[in-house]
């Protein structure tokens, strides 16, 4: 419970600071400067889709801290084995970081209106993180071939339930991202301001999608295991 509650806090705070950022507390009838320039800072579809996504993002979570606490209470069992972890679990955390570094330059790029280069970024994006699926995958077959089946025991089942969700959340966001790149195609209708806000909109999610994978991450490795033995006491 310790660790869900941590889990759930964190992601709290990092929501939290950035709804924080988004101006949902200004008032700009209060704000100097012409009534357009009011008009154009404030955006009043922009904050309704941010607030969207970040709703999402809060039951995404909720949803990854009950696998994690219940995968924390069951490994406490007798008949848990953890599986070993595949060295190409750390070329695929490169890969995430890679995608994730790469629309943090897309958004720097559309924001600064250099489109050629937010294009490029974009691509890098995607072909990173398909890397990083397609690494998953082959991560799976090593252990299934390994004979770390899914039934064999409750620590493989929960690493494949626990990896599959997120690469599902990582191939919709890919999904998004694709769109998002063939709107910023040369021939592309979508105006300038409507494609840096999928471009903030889709790094925002990919940022949140390498925080659980590297929970996941910590997880699987054991490094979480003195945090947890630390709450634990903290609770007795």
């Amino acid at each position: 419970m310790s660790a869900i509650l941590i889990f759930l806090a964190a992601i709290a705070v990092i929501i939290g600071r950035w709804l924080a950022g988004q101006r949902l507390m200004s008032k700009p009838w209060l704000e100097a400067g012409r009534a357009g320039d009011v008009i154009d800072r404030q955006g009043a579809p922009l904050p309704a889709v941010k607030v969207g996504l970040g709703i999402f993002l809060a039951v995404v979570g909720a949803l990854f801290s009950l696998l994690i606490s219940a995968y924390l209470i069951r490994m406490a069992g007798a008949d848990w084995w953890s599986p070993p972890v595949p060295k190409l679990l750390w070329v695929n955390t490169a890969m995430l970081f890679a995608s994730c570094a790469a629309m943090q330059w897309a958004t720097v790029e559309a924001r600064r209106g250099g489109e050629e280069a937010s294009r490029l970024a974009l691509d890098a994006a995607l072909a990173t993180g398909v890397l990083f699926l397609a690494g998953q995958v082959v991560a799976w077959l090593q252990l299934a071939a390994a004979g770390y089946v899914l039934a064999d025991n409750p620590a493989n089942s929960f690493f494949y339930i626990l990896t599959g969700l997120h690469g599902l959340h990582v191939l919709g966001g890919l999904a998004v991202l694709g769109r998002t790149r063939l709107s910023a195609s040369a021939g592309g209708r979508s105006s300038p301001g409507k494609l840096r806000l999928r471009t903030e909109l889709c790094a925002t999610y990919w940022h949140f999608m390498l925080v659980v994978w590297l929970v996941l991450l910590a997880l699987f490795t054991g490094w979480a295991n003195d945090l947890v033995d630390f709450c634990r006491q903290l609770v007795t």
